[in-house]
C-alpha cells in the first residue's frame, strides 16, 4: 500500500528515485502509464496485472472503451529500478505529460503518481479546497 507525498528532483539523465519507503514493494520492475488529471503512475508489477485485467474486461465494441485502451495501452512502459532505487522515466512520457525535473511523488494505495512540481500545487490546492464536501458526498452514497 502507497500512501504519502515526496518532492523529488529527477537528475539529468531523467531518473527518479523512489522513495525508500515505497521503493521495497516495487522489486527491480515496474510500469509507468498515463495516469489521470496530468500525472503519471507507476504500479508494481502484481498490481499492473490487477489493471490490465479490468482493462481486458472493457468492451472494444464501444468507442469510449477503445479511446481509453488505446490510450492507456500506448502509454505503457516496463521501468527497472535499479540498486540505487532510481528508475529511468522515458523522455518521450515525460513530454507528452509535461513532466518537468521537479516532481511530487504521491501513494496512491495500490500505485504511485509521478505529478509535475507545479500542476501538483495547483491540483491539490483545488482539491483541498473541496474536501470537506467530497468526504460528504463519498459518505453519503454508502
Amino acid at each position: 500500500m502507497f500512501y504519502g507525498s515526496y518532492s523529488h528532483n529527477l537528475d539529468n539523465k531523467g531518473r527518479l528515485v523512489i522513495p525508500s519507503k515505497m521503493r521495497e514493494e516495487f522489486g527491480g520492475k515496474a510500469y509507468m502509464l498515463k495516469g489521470y488529471d496530468g500525472c503519471l503512475s507507476i504500479y508494481k508489477e502484481a498490481d499492473f496485472a490487477k489493471l490490465m485485467e479490468k482493462i481486458n474486461s472493457l468492451s472494444f465494441n464501444k468507442k469510449s472503451a477503445r479511446e481509453f485502451i488505446r490510450t492507456q495501452l500506448a502509454s505503457v512502459c516496463e521501468l527497472e529500478i535499479d540498486r540505487q532505487g532510481r528508475a529511468l522515466l522515458p523522455t518521450q512520457l515525460l513530454n507528452n505529460y509535461s513532466i518537468g525535473k521537479e516532481v511530487i511523488v504521491v501513494g496512491v494505495w495500490d500505485h504511485i503518481e509521478v505529478w509535475n512540481k507545479k500542476d501538483y500545487e495547483e491540483y491539490s490546492k483545488n482539491s483541498n479546497s473541496s474536501f470537506e464536501e467530497n468526504a460528504e458526498e463519498l459518505e453519503s452514497n454508502d
